[in-house]
């Protein structure tokens, strides 16, 4: 079936000012012009505007969108398997989020009485959401599937007094960085030894077990991956080189 651009717009439920903008960016393009000058869509667009409403769903931007869309081996059964798997975790954490503000609202009724942990487990779950959109994939590539669930796993376990000391613990860390690199301290110096063992302390909030290997890799995608080092350097520039070098010479001994 074929659709002009307001057919395809009511059934879509987008504008049509958005489809002609999504023409002009060359992100779905109409199958042919009629003889009145007029869009028509065939069941091709039809699909690839369903493709790209879900990945808008899922918070990716356009330019990203049309990436994925247009590679040679774009597989729209593997795509629409993603979507499914997303939305469904998408799902569990709306649902949790849900309990959570319900709960509170029975507590502030006085109809029931959460705990700290019940409290806390939705804002862990965010921040799970948050580190996967943005690392999820470099640390799978660097750590494994099996690590970075047993760190999320861990992660949600903590009680609401250990999340806000990890929390805590990491502005410590960053701010003794901040300072080491402005002072001229080297990073083999007791005072980066000390930034060292404060970091392994602050893995060891999500990391089910240490090792020295693990640490000196994560630290390298500090330097290697500019999300990290921007994250560390955002107010003084070295911070990520400085605390890679503390580690791998506090490992090392």
């Amino acid at each position: 079936m074929e659709y002009t651009i307001q057919g395809l717009s009511k059934l879509a439920g987008v504008s049509a000012r958005t489809l002609r903008y999504y023409d002009e960016i060359d992100l779905l393009k109409p199958c042919r012009i009629n003889s009145s000058g007029y869009r028509i869509y065939g069941s091709k667009e039809v699909n690839m505007l369903q493709q790209i409403l879900f990945y808008k769903e899922l918070g990716l931007e356009l330019l990203q969108i049309k990436k994925i869309l247009y590679q040679k081996d774009f597989n729209r059964l593997e795509a629409l398997t993603g979507h499914l798997k997303a939305l469904k975790e998408k799902q569990t954490r709306v649902d949790l989020l849900i309990k959570n503000v319900t709960k509170t609202i029975l507590e502030e009724e006085g109809k029931r009485k959460m705990s700290d942990q019940e409290k806390f487990e939705g804002l862990k779950h965010k921040l799970i959401k948050e580190n996967e959109k943005s690392y999820g994939k470099e640390i799978r590539e660097k750590f494994g599937e099996d690590v970075v669930k047993e760190s999320n796993a861990k992660l949600l376990s903590i009680t609401q007094k250990e999340y806000g000391d990890m929390e805590a613990l990491g502005k410590t860390i960053r701010e003794a960085l901040e300072k080491a690199v402005i002072n001229h301290v080297l990073p083999d110096s007791e005072e980066g030894k000390k930034i060292a063992s404060l970091h392994k302390k602050w893995l060891s909030y999500t990391w089910k077990q240490y090792s020295k290997e693990a640490h000196k890799n994560l630290v390298e995608m500090y330097v290697a991956d500019e999300r990290f080092t921007a994250y560390y350097d955002a107010k003084v520039k070295g911070c990520a080189a400085f605390l890679r070098d503390a580690v791998h010479n506090d490992c090392s001994e």
